[in-house]
């Protein structure tokens, strides 16, 4: 019987799992990966947890599950890039069903800011840390003291009259073939605007370009620290399981 809690990635295009050493903050077996369902409902993708947790040995540990949308006490709550049929659904109780193990549900962002602040980036900061995703959109997650402010939403800020994300994510970058300098420019606007809302203490950039962090981190003009995040695509399965254990 594993005691290594179990994370779970639950993204548009996969769904990828792995049980993690929470005191370590790396993964204590080879990641699995399978397709996300088509359509992403419920039902289906409890599915397809279960056929990802068969390919372990058995365990009576918490797991861990991100969803891309904003998750209210195991219920989420919206469903921007999964299938509309997830929202009010409670995530919790289904999968616990179907799965027969402790489980709970953490947006994906936050996810992600729980283990940049453990194990990564922002270790043993103090104060208030935003972590942001750079994707498809901005997903954000602020992080006080190593506690979480869960679903912050950060990228739906309206900035000079445009929802944030929808000008600085780096979609924006690629659907406009963005030189690294330009997409910097806008990025200096967002942080700029998250700046003087929260006055944050430092800033970690994250999602899939923090790793060409050096062609547009330095261009960016804010007051506050702005750090790549170093945990990588790791973060979810890391930050899931890390929240699934202090939530047990």
């Amino acid at each position: 019987m594993s005691a290594y809690p179990f994370g779970i990635d639950f993204g548009g295009s996969g769904i990828k799992g792995a049980p993690v050493d929470v005191h370590a903050g790396d993964f204590a077996a080879e990641r699995v990966r399978i397709e996300t369902p088509n359509p992403s409902t419920p039902a289906a993708v409890a599915a397809v947890l279960t056929d990802l947790l068969g390919q372990f040995p058995d365990s009576s540990a918490p797991i861990g599950v991100t969803v891309p949308g904003v998750v209210q006490h195991g219920v989420v709550r919206s469903a921007a890039n999964i299938d509309k049929s997830w929202i009010d659904a409670d995530a919790d109780a289904l999968f616990t069903a179907a799965t027969g193990r402790d489980v709970h549900v953490v947006n994906d962002a936050d996810a992600a800011g729980l283990a940049e602040a453990r194990y990564g980036a922002a270790r043993d900061q103090q104060g208030l840390v935003i972590v942001t995703t750079l994707g498809t959109g901005i997903g954000s997650a602020m992080i006080h003291d190593g506690v979480l402010v869960p679903n912050s939403e950060l990228g739906h800020l309206e900035v000079d009259g445009h929802n944030a994300e929808r000008r600085a994510a780096n979609s924006a970058r690629e659907r406009e073939n963005l030189s690294w300098e330009d997409w910097a420019q806008r990025l200096s606007t967002y942080y700029s605007a998250v700046e003087r809302l929260f006055a944050p203490d430092l800033i970690v950039v994250g999602g899939g370009v923090s790793k060409h962090a050096e062609r547009f981190l330095p261009l960016i003009r804010v007051r506050t620290p702005l750090v790549p995040a170093t945990l990588q695509n790791r973060a979810g399965i890391i930050g899931a399981a890390l929240y699934a254990v202090r939530a047990t």
